[in-house]
């Protein structure tokens, strides 16, 4: 059972039951029909962790109606909620099915199944991987330090505890004094988004869910309001959240981690916003977006039942953090209501990973495998990139695939390795996601969609005369692939068929018609492809997202893009653009929760859409000017010629810019199409070269990919 505290936060009724509209079918208003409804405030029924849960009932005479848990009576846990209505954390609740009754002379009796889960998980997530490095010893505890100490078992729990710190008048953060009965003398204080003028204390939970060491913050004044209650808001609270989402991904396995995505932003709790996270919403310890959204689900849980209802949550994350913005809302809808996902990606698994793997196979080709000239600009054209540094500088991202070479975090012994452990935990991609891909029957290995074959490398650039023949046909002779243990080896890469289709049924490649159909999105980037030594985050991948949402739903109303250079960093509330997506995304969510209209969702959330929030981008100039227009590729737009978006590896050999094909469908090459779409003419000693080079055929791109198919559906378990 979760640790727990004496109640928390009032909410109006009329909040309380719109937040329970969607994870029950029962709620609403009391009727004069006497009907009892009955809902769960904290999660969804199925889902519930912990052995609690908030629930909320509403009847004509709240005060008559017995409430029972299997049975047992739990009615003296509910308090008066609002008109009409009571509201209690229950807990007791046992793993597996429970029910919930809710009884009332006169009144038609309500029931309600729960499905109780561990505190450690998983929930859908598949069994735990093993083994799991605990790191509470080492997570750093911010403003206040120490750490969590040593794990109390082997999930790697810890026990949960509140610190206060306070900002100070000179703007820095400071633990609050123990046992203080007045307020520190350099007590700073800040205006709210609802223009609540407070102090500028925050209350910061720390424990452990899913494994993962969550962290939440809010302001709270421990001197002037009763501990926080889910019935009572604090004063400094505007009712919403941030959810932080960290980047990173190689490394991102077998272990807890020993950070969060980050709970302190001064602007985010300066404005009243709560910010919560988890070690296990990091992709550099957890490079997983199925077990990130089981942790955000489960640590928003948590938070709602120690202060009520969330009126909206904010996905908030750069990189890795992006990847889990799009898939947690596509996959998962519900658990966060909007995102502002920047310097971003669709997808860890595809639209990342295929770039930095052809990318390392081509720089290799050009390092040493060649026997001929190639410039700089011959070799940037193969790539698309705006630089050739872009590949030197990122090929190695390519070792998220590797098994042996990121293991840092597990003992020698219980690491994979070919020759000496071969049983041992591989530390890439594809084995961290076993749980969905499956087992590769005659290898042990998880199942890999990964695949190369048919792929032109450098098609474009040939077109453009940039490269020659003898050129493409040595590029695609010697470029190879990649073996299971992501050594690069002379045949192409082939995509295991069963790991392709699961991972287009199961949100793995982000398909964008799940949630994010129905979703605001704001996405922020700060403009990187120019970097000297080179950077991942490239501007394209915007384009990515937007093309698979146009795919998914046939439009992408619901997505703004904002951009700017790099002045910044990837993506902080120093940045007024930022702080401006934050302030428009909230006043979007705001719009859209009061209309009740029966008008499709696209409809309303394009209705919604605040008039100031307009897609654009900032001038380089040292006083930037905002400049409103679509963030396509319009050769002679402002944004494009500031920011242009360039190309990669694969759309250079033909494949769409959504990125969404994992092993493309091939056809013979034709003779007749080289030369009328490429200008391109082979002598037969240069053609069967080529016949011999795409044996198995050339990507046909006009299409769809080998097993390409929609989403089986959301809230999948594995």
């Amino acid at each position: 059972m979760r640790p727990r505290r004496a109640l928390l936060v009032p909410l109006s009724a009329a909040l309380a039951a719109l937040l329970a509209l969607p994870l029950t079918a029962q709620a609403a208003a009391p009727q004069a029909s006497q009907r009892i409804d009955l809902d769960v405030l904290s999660g969804r029924p199925g889902s519930v962790t912990g052995g609690d849960a908030l629930l909320r009932v509403a009847a004509a005479d709240p005060a008559a109606v017995e409430i029972r848990l299997n049975g047992e009576d739990v009615t003296p846990l509910f308090a008066p909620d609002g008109p009409g209505a009571v509201s209690g954390v229950v807990d007791g609740i046992r793993d597996g099915r429970n029910t919930v009754t809710a009884t009332a002379p006169g009144h038609r009796a309500a029931r309600l199944t729960l499905t109780g889960h561990p505190a450690q998980g998983p929930v859908f997530s598949g069994p735990h991987q093993q083994p799991f490095v605990c790191e509470t010893g080492t997570f750093r505890l911010p403003v206040v330090g120490g750490t969590l100490g040593d794990p109390l078992d082997d999930d790697c729990a810890a026990r949960t505890r509140v610190d206060y710190f306070y900002r100070n008048t000179a703007g820095v953060y400071t633990a609050w004094p123990a046992g203080a009965a007045d307020y520190p003398a350099d007590l700073g204080r800040t205006t709210t988004s609802t223009g609540r003028a407070v102090p500028f204390i925050v209350r910061m939970e720390t424990g452990t869910a899913n494994r993962g060491i969550y962290q939440s913050t809010i302001l709270h004044d421990p001197l002037a309001e009763p501990d926080p209650d889910p019935r009572s808001r604090p004063a400094g609270w505007n009712g919403r959240a941030v959810y932080t989402l960290g980047g990173g991904c190689i490394g991102g396995w077998y272990r807890q981690g020993n950070t969060t995505g980050g709970v302190t932003d001064t602007h985010m709790l300066g404005r009243g916003y709560a910010v919560m996270s988890s070690s296990l919403n990091v992709f550099g310890a957890n490079c997983h977006d199925l077990t990130a959204a089981e942790t955000a689900m489960m640590v928003k849980e948590r938070f709602t039942e120690a202060y009520g209802p969330v009126d909206h949550t904010i996905g908030f994350g750069c990189s890795g953090g992006s990847y889990q913005a799009y898939q947690i809302v596509d996959n998962y809808p519900g658990i966060l209501d909007g995102i502002l996902p920047a310097c971003s990606f669709p997808d860890v698994g595809f639209a990342m990973t295929n770039r930095v793997t052809d990318t390392r196979l081509l720089t290799e080709y050009f390092a040493g495998d060649t026997d001929l000239a190639w410039t700089e600009e011959q070799k940037r054209a193969v790539t698309g990139f705006a630089s050739y540094a872009v590949a030197t500088g990122t090929q190695g991202d390519a070792a998220r695939i590797d098994p042996t070479g990121n293991c840092g975090v597990l003992p020698e012994e219980l690491r994979y390795d070919p020759e000496t452990n071969p049983r041992g935990a591989r530390c890439d991609l594809y084995d961290h996601a076993i749980n969905v891909y499956g087992p590769d029957p005659r290898t042990g290995f998880a199942r890999r969609p990964l695949d190369n074959v048919g792929v032109q490398y450098g098609l474009g650039a040939l077109a453009a005369g940039t490269i020659g023949k003898e050129q493409f046909l040595e590029l695609n002779e010697r470029v190879g692939g990649y073996d299971h243990d992501a050594r690069i080896v002379d045949a192409r890469t082939t995509a295991d068929p069963i790991a392709t289709r699961t991972a287009y049924r199961t949100g793995r490649l982000t398909n964008g018609g799940g949630g994010l159909a129905d979703v605001p999105v704001i996405e922020y980037r700060a403009y990187v492809d120019d970097a000297p030594r080179g950077d991942t985050h490239l501007r394209y991948y915007s384009l990515s997202m937007r093309k698979r949402l146009v795919k998914a739903n046939g439009t992408a109303a619901n997505m703004v893009s904002l951009m700017e250079d790099n002045r910044y960093g990837g993506q902080s509330t120093a940045s007024p653009l930022v702080r401006h997506s934050l302030a428009m995304m909230d006043r979007w969510l705001t719009n859209l929760g009061t209309d009740t209209s029966a008008a499709p969702r696209i409809d309303k959330i394009v209705a919604a859409k605040p008039a100031e929030l307009r897609e654009g981008c900032n001038t380089r100039d040292a006083e930037p000017r905002f400049v409103a227009e679509a963030l396509d590729r319009d050769p002679d737009s402002t944004c494009e010629k500031l920011y242009p978006s360039n190309s990669f590896p694969r759309e250079v050999a033909g494949e769409d810019i959504a990125t969404d094909v994992i092993k493309c469908r091939t056809e013979p090459p034709r003779r007749d199409t080289y030369a009328k779409e490429y200008g391109v003419t082979w002598t037969d000693a240069e053609w069967r070269r080529l016949r011999a080079v795409f044996d198995r055929g050339v990507c046909d791109y006009s299409g769809t990919g080998v097993g390409q198919q929609g989403l089986a559906g959301t809230w999948l378990s594995f």
